[in-house]
C-alpha cells in the first residue's frame, strides 16, 4: 500500500481541483481529541457473519459487487450485504466458485431480491464470474485459501487480489503519471480484520499498511468538515449532481487527496496525542458519518472500482 500512498500524496501536491487545508485538519482533530470515535465493523446488522470459511466467501464476493448504487437512488450498499447475506443463510451454497461464474443479470437481481436492472448490471456478473472462474482455478473454489496464502499480510493480500483478479485492480492515469487506489482490494482486507476483530482470518501483522477506502462518501465528509476544498466549477458540478468523468483529473483528485488527508490527519493525531491510530477506524467513522446524512452531495461517477 506503499504505491497507494506516495501516489496520491504525488496527486495531491499537485490537485488544481481539490485542495487539503491542513489549517481545518488540525482542527477536526483537536475537536476529537485525537480519539477517533468507535465505530463497530458491523453497526448495522446487515452482514453475513458465521465466524468461518463461508465469511471469507461472503466478503470477497460482497467486495467484488460493492461500487456504484447511486444511478438508483433506491440502492445502496446495505441492499447488497443484505441480499447476499439472506442468499447464504437460504442457501449454503449460493456463493460457491461453480455457480459464481454461471449466473446471469435477472438471477443477480433475483439473489439479491431486487426488482429492476441493477446499476451497470453487466459488469457486476462479469465480475461474479471472474471471482468464481480465479477461485476455482487457484483456490480450490475457496476464498479462504486465497487469504490463508497471504501469510497474514494486510499488504501481501491486496497484492494477491490485485495479480488474480483484474476487476479489483483500482488504478489511474494523472498528468501523465499512474496512481494507485486498490479501494476494493483493501476494502476487503479490512472487511475481515473487522469481521473477525483482528483475530483468525482477519488476524495481518501489517494492517497499519491499509488506507482509506476512496469512495464517494468520504470525500463528501471531509469537505463537510472543511478538510477538502473544491474550485468553484467542481463544487457547482457535484451539488447539481453533474457526472464528473471516471479517469478525469476532478476524479483522481477528489480520491488522491481523500487519501492525502487522512493519512495526515493520522500523523497529526500520532504527533500531537501520541496516538497509533488505523486508517481503516478513520474511514468507518466517517463513512458511518455520511451514510447517515442521505442529503450530504457527493461526486457521481459510473466506475467499477468505488
Amino acid at each position: 500500500m506503499e504505491e497507494v500512498r506516495t501516489t496520491t500524496a504525488w496527486v495531491a501536491t499537485r490537485a488544481a481541483h481539490v485542495k487539503v487545508d491542513s489549517l481545518e485538519i488540525e482542527k477536526v482533530v483537536d475537536g476529537i481529541q485525537g480519539a477517533i470515535p468507535k465505530v463497530e465493523w458491523n453497526f448495522e446488522g446487515i452482514h453475513y457473519f458465521d465466524n468461518g470459511p463461508l465469511t471469507v466467501q461472503y466478503l470477497l464476493v460482497l467486495d467484488a459487487l460493492n461500487f456504484c448504487f447511486w444511478p438508483d437512488k433506491d440502492l445502496s450498499y446495505d441492499h447488497l450485504a443484505l441480499g447476499l447475506k439472506d442468499a447464504l443463510e437460504n442457501d449454503k451454497s449460493a456463493l460457491d466458485a461453480d455457480r459464481l461464474q454461471n449466473y446471469t443479470g435477472p438471477q443477480l437481481r433475483e439473489l439479491l431480491k431486487w426488482p429492476r436492472r441493477l446499476p451497470i448490471e453487466e459488469e457486476r456478473v462479469r465480475l461474479l464470474h471472474e471471482v468464481g472462474l480465479e477461485l476455482e482455478r487457484s483456490f480450490g473454489g475457496q476464498a479462504v485459501n486465497l487469504v490463508r496464502s497471504c501469510g497474514n499480510s494486510a499488504e501481501s493480500l491486496v497484492a494477491l487480489i490485485a495479480r488474480h483478479f483484474p476487476g479489483f485492480r483500482d488504478h489511474s492515469l494523472y498528468k501523465g503519471h499512474q496512481i494507485f487506489l486498490y479501494k476494493r482490494a483493501q476494502i476487503f482486507v479490512a472487511d475481515l480484520w473487522g469481521a473477525f476483530k483482528g483475530r483468525g482470518y482477519g488476524d495481518f501483522y501489517d494492517i497499519k499498511s491499509v488506507t482509506i477506502f476512496a469512495d464517494y462518501i468520504v470525500p463528501a465528509v471531509l469537505r463537510q468538515l472543511g478538510i477538502l476544498k473544491y474550485s468553484s466549477a467542481l463544487s457547482s458540478s457535484i451539488d447539481s449532481n453533474k457526472e464528473i468523468v471516471a479517469g478525469s483529473e476532478e476524479e483522481a483528485e477528489l480520491r488522491a487527496c481523500s487519501i492525502y488527508a487522512v493519512e495526515k490527519m493520522r500523523e497529526l493525531i500520532k504527533r500531537k496525542f501520541g496516538k497509533q491510530v488505523l486508517s481503516i477506524e478513520i474511514d468507518l467513522w466517517l463513512w458511518s458519518c455520511g451514510v447517515q446524512n442521505a442529503s450530504l452531495p457527493h461526486h457521481r461517477t459510473l466506475s467499477i472500482y468505488y
